[in-house]
């Protein structure tokens, strides 16, 4: 199978494990789920799906020499992911809005629920061992280090925001090494650390977890809250695709005021605005920074060692973002 991916370029994929599961009801649903929720009507034309960012894992873990159970992990790491992404955890009260957790807490049922353990088992693969992401330290790791999941997603969320031209300086410099407690990411040097911990910051601050995505999440949220209560959706429609639950539940609008108004509110034709003194709702956003590791006279290093006010900047950017929104109407 010839594969073309826009950040890593084409590869052929071989290993009949992998192909059989890229071609699996759990990952092809992921072509219909959005990466970042439902963000065409803040920045029309970036849209992009989680199947293409659970690819782009894979791809990444493969090309720095992860073994094949790591890049099975890496490959299904999002099958649990909702409709709408992240946005479900503004919906549900189980939901976490300052971690946005809720597609890992659900990950292993999920999982084991789906056609994925019996793909694995057919290739002589254990599903404990895949589904324990204990075993994988490329695949993840605990903010602020970097992983390949951390670094596909701000990789080509940069690239599909125009905020780089490609990721190909990064790549070069980024090497894998093993470290005291497991295989770890690192740069080759303290230039394109910096450079990456700073694009990292801006995806962060003024995407992942700027007023657009506070909109986002908040509107998107409202919209799939009302629907679950007044029944238009299950929340097993929740695991179907973006565009099955926007048709599901748009059909409801012209006989529900208060869905169609969330909608327009979720569509941009309702404005809104962060105004902390008069506002409608306070929403919380998972933020986000990196402290990458560097060579520098053949010792790694963090990136805070060579730029101490960097401690700061990750002591800020840990914190939950705040937001208080107004809306027009």
């Amino acid at each position: 199978m010839k594969y073309k991916d826009r950040i890593y370029g084409e590869f052929r994929i071989a290993e009949p494990v992998i192909l059989e599961l890229i071609a699996s009801q759990a990952m092809e649903r992921l072509k219909g789920i959005d990466q970042a929720g439902y963000f065409e009507p803040h920045y029309p034309g970036t849209a992009h799906s989680r199947f293409e960012h659970s690819v782009g894992v894979y791809l990444l873990l493969k090309m720095f020499g992860a073994p094949i159970h790591e890049q099975i992990a890496g490959l299904i790491h999002d099958v649990s992911h909702s409709a709408f992404s992240h946005c479900v955890d503004y919906a549900l009260d189980e939901g976490s809005e300052e971690k946005q957790s809720y597609q890992d807490d659900v990950f292993e049922k999920f999982v084991r629920n789906s056609e994925i353990p019996g793909i694995l088992k057919k290739y002589g693969f254990d599903t404990d061992y895949i589904l324990d992401s204990g075993n994988f330290l490329l695949l993840e790791k605990d903010l602020p280090d970097l992983c390949a999941d951390r670094i596909d997603y701000s990789l080509r969320g940069a690239v599909i925001f125009k905020e780089i031209p490609d990721a190909g300086y990064f790549l070069d410099h980024f090497k894998v090494d093993s470290l005291v407690g497991g295989e770890s990411w690192f740069f080759d040097n303290l230039e394109s650390a910096k450079k990456f911990a700073e694009i990292f910051l801006k995806m962060s601050s003024v995407y992942y977890a700027g007023l657009p995505s506070a909109i986002m999440f908040r509107t998107v949220g409202d919209w799939l809250r009302r629907a679950l209560e007044k029944k238009y959706i299950t929340h097993d429609d929740l695991f179907t695709t973006d565009g099955r639950v926007l048709e599901k539940i748009n059909a409801h609008l012209k006989e529900d005021y208060e869905l169609e108004k969330l909608c327009r509110r979720m569509t941009g034709k309702i404005g809104c605005k962060n105004s902390p003194g008069d506002h409608d709702v306070k929403v919380s956003l998972k933020s986000r920074a990196v402290n990458p590791l560097f060579r520098n006279q053949g010792k790694l290093v963090r990136l805070s060692e060579a730029m101490p006010d960097w401690k700061e900047i990750i002591r800020r950017e840990s914190k939950p973002k705040e937001y208080y929104l107004k809306f027009e109407k």
